[in-house]
């Protein structure tokens, strides 16, 4: 019997007993419920963290933090005083955090920026109360806010922090404790009318003393976002449904800017709105007309010396709410959706975009839907392009879900859609996981439609995990098919370029990655745990010959002050199916390479106004040898402005007549924030790979909540003759008007 047989029947055993666990009970809904009660009559709230008003004296209190990390289990040392009230528009948060060194850490004064990187609090809100999404409102010392949409887990991909939306805090210091008060519009929430049970957690970022703390307890080895671990929010009776719930985003910008390269001046005048219009309170369409993203912060560039593209994550607003929806289907190398495709192309230039509409949210307390449509213009490379996805997420049993996707790219032409120009892509996916997070099993598939093409045009994938407090291990068989293609998507390692024709072959390939991780918590002074990782990934070819093999040892020490080491050492065998050039010399021929490098990194603590990271890697690379020196500075001028240099030197010396290379990126920014309201912003960024020196400056004023007057300068030099490629300066204003 093949060895993917008895997979699939491996798999099958792990499978069956997980749709039993999921549906053991969630942790924390019962010994961790905080009544709310309405704001007695005539009575108001001012942000003004000082926590005087009478209410805040009888309300319930969430008390009793955890500590989360660097050791879950206990009592948190400082205490943490959560209370929350509401009136008919706003639910009203008071946190009070005792502690007398009022040395806080405060990383910016920039709204969504830094949360995680210094003090602060926030609360966690899931109003279905089914751990599938919810929200995040977060403030620092200085009354730096931060929301955010949650997914259901403690993954990446169930944190959005690009979400913006309307709602208030201030906060203040006083002697032995600062305090934050919020006040959260209801039609911020979507919730469905008459729950009265809700989803709750308070986190608190005790990083001056390097410590996480929550009030319902979350195991050290999930983010403290995971809803599974929420406790309850009981109301008195059902909190009101705010009713009207639609905001209007104008804007208009002008441009001026010159292209080197084609000799000809750029000017342009233009306008466009974005609509955020609340259906339900639950479900919400986003609408969008002409729509401009030019003071989205550029992709940071990398220095890729694989043979494959690099994923750069979506950062355009428009596609981030609810995102989740159609973006969590496949694994991290192989999305069937990847927004980025929409409106921008291959070298990440804008396509314009006419028109846009997303329908997403909660259809029902278990069941989360998204649609969305988006037309983009006709260009020099391509025709006009219509987008339309379709997508759903039903639970079941605790925090197991059922997922499907349908995805149509198609070319429209002569005022029609084409018959011949369309790929289509339909995905159904299950995820089964137990209450407590600690095992998931999943399988996954996905097919493509393209006209003409009937075989080998799926990809599915099967696996599970186990996450404890001391390992945690991943088994995944991907198994993707030569005429697998997503055009609204990412999928890597299908495009194989053969340098010598400079042309590209796709070949079908499996995937078997097993990564194993062991957590050891000494009872040490002088360390905080201590990490081993071992990484296996085989890649196979469709007659399940070994392509390539990628193993890894790593070591992962870290100290009580947060500074850490990473270090490792990577054998790796790699089959080059057709001849790839990583220099100016002549390309690596076909065949087998098997080689050896080692790496460490040294991070600093943090916490400290100057920080740092050190990079060094060595070791054999192909048929030669590959060095890396790099590293990033950061000062900190708390909390006024954050200057920092990254930079990265690659070394490669292959035999002759194979050549040699030397790639530098570097990568200055500084970032000033001249109140809570205004920052400018400069990223510089040079890249000898990619032939580019880049600056771009950003000078932004927020008028009225979320409402912003934008001031960006960009300019691109070619680095191998030091000339202009293009400039250009953009003035652009929206506002955001609630009706």
């Amino acid at each position: 019997m093949p060895y993917f047989s008895y997979f699939s029947w491996l798999l099958l055993v792990f499978l069956l007993p997980l749709s039993t666990i999921a549906q053991d009970q969630r942790p924390n809904q019962e010994t961790h419920q905080l009544s709310i009660q309405r704001l007695p009559e005539g009575a108001k709230i001012v942000l003004d963290g000082l926590l005087d008003e009478a209410v805040w004296q009888t309300t319930d209190v969430a008390t009793n933090f955890w500590e989360k990390d660097p050791r879950d289990g206990v009592q948190a040392e400082r205490p943490t005083e959560a209370r929350l009230t509401y009136d008919d528009q706003f639910l009203y948060v008071a946190i009070k955090c005792f502690d007398e060194d009022a040395g806080h850490i405060i990383s910016t004064l920039k709204r969504d920026v830094g949360y995680w990187q210094g003090d602060a609090v926030a609360i966690l809100l899931d109003p279905v109360n089914e751990a599938t999404n919810g929200f995040m409102f977060g403030v620092s010392p200085a009354g730096v806010q931060t929301e955010a949409l949650l997914g259901g887990g403690s993954g990446d991909g169930n944190y959005n922090g690009n979400w913006d939306n309307i709602w208030y805090a201030e906060a203040a210091t006083h002697t032995d404790h600062w305090a934050v008060e919020m006040a959260i519009p209801f039609k911020t929430l979507r919730f469905e009318a008459g729950s009265t049970t809700w989803g709750l957690n308070f986190l608190r970022n005790d990083t001056q003393h390097n410590q996480f703390h929550v009030w319902a307890p979350v195991p050290r080895q999930f983010w403290g976002i995971d809803l599974g671990y929420a406790g309850q929010l009981r109301w008195d009776v059902a909190p009101p449904v705010a009713n009207g719930n639609v905001a209007l985003i104008p804007y208009a910008l002008g441009a001026v800017g010159e292209d080197f390269e084609e000799n000809t001046n750029l000017e342009n005048l233009q306008t466009g709105a974005d609509a955020k219009i609340a259906l339900s309170p639950s479900l919400n369409l986003d609408l969008t007309v002409n729509p401009d993203f030019s003071q989205v912060d550029v992709d940071v560039q990398v220095t890729n010396l694989t043979r494959f593209s690099i994923f750069f994550p979506e950062r355009r607003n428009f596609f981030l709410e609810n995102s989740d929806l159609f973006s969590n289907f496949g694994i991290p190398p192989l999305r069937p959706f990847f927004s980025r495709r929409i409106g921008l192309d291959e070298d990440g230039q804008p396509v314009p975009i006419l028109f846009g509409a997303r329908l997403t949210g909660n259809a029902t307390e278990n069941l989360r839907i998204g649609l969305m449509n988006v037309q983009t213009r006709a260009n020099e490379n391509q025709a006009a392009q219509n987008y339309l996805t379709a997508a759903f997420n039903q639970r079941i049993f605790q925090r197991s879900s059922i997922s499907g996707m349908f995805i149509n790219r198609q070319a429209f032409t002569d005022g029609s859609l084409s018959n011949t120009d369309y790929t289509r892509n339909a995905d159904l996916e299950l995820n089964l996981q137990s209450a407590d997070g600690t095992w998931e099993g999943w399988a996954g598939y996905h097919q493509s439609l393209r006209k003409n093409i009937n075989n080998a045009n799926a990809y599915w994938n099967a696996g599970g995990a186990y996450t404890g407090a001391n390992m945690n291990f991943v088994f995944d068989y991907v198994s993707v098919g030569e005429n697998y293609f997503a055009d609204v998507g990412f999928v890597n390692r299908i495009d194989n370029y053969d340098a010598v024709r400079d042309t590209t072959i796709r070949e079908g390939y499996k995937i078997l990655w097993s990564p194993l991780r062991f957590t050891l918590l000494p009872k040490a002074d002088w360390i905080q745990n201590l990490n081993f990782e071992f990484i296996n990934a085989l890649f196979l070819r469709p007659d399940h010959s070994i392509k390539d093999r990628e193993t890894f040892f790593l070591l992962n020490p870290v100290f009580p002050n947060s500074a850490n080491i990473r270090g490792g050492v990577g054998n790796l065998s790699t089959l080059l199916l057709y001849p790839f050039e990583f220099t100016d010399g002549e390309p690596l021929p076909a065949g087998r390479y098997n080689y050896t490098d080692f790496g460490i990194n040294f991070f600093s603590d943090d916490r400290e106004r100057f920080s740092y990271v050190l990079n060094f890697e060595g070791g054999q690379f192909y048929n030669g040898q590959r060095r890396l020196i790099g590293g990033n500075l950061n000062y900190r001028a708390q909390p006024w402005g954050n200057f920092a240099i990254s930079a990265q030197y690659n070394s490669l010396d292959l035999p002759e007549p194979y050549g040699d290379s030397e790639l530098w990126l570097v990568g200055p920014r500084f970032e000033i924030n001249f109140s809570r309201n205004l920052f400018w912003t400069t990223f510089v960024q040079y890249n000898t790979q990619a032939d580019n020196f880049n600056i771009n400056s950003r000078l932004q004023w927020q008028f009225r909540p979320l409402s912003w007057i934008f001031l960006v300068y960009t300019d691109n030099y070619a680095t191998e003759i030091w000339g202009p490629k293009n400039r250009g300066i953009v003035l652009k204003a929206n506002y955001w008007l609630v009706l």
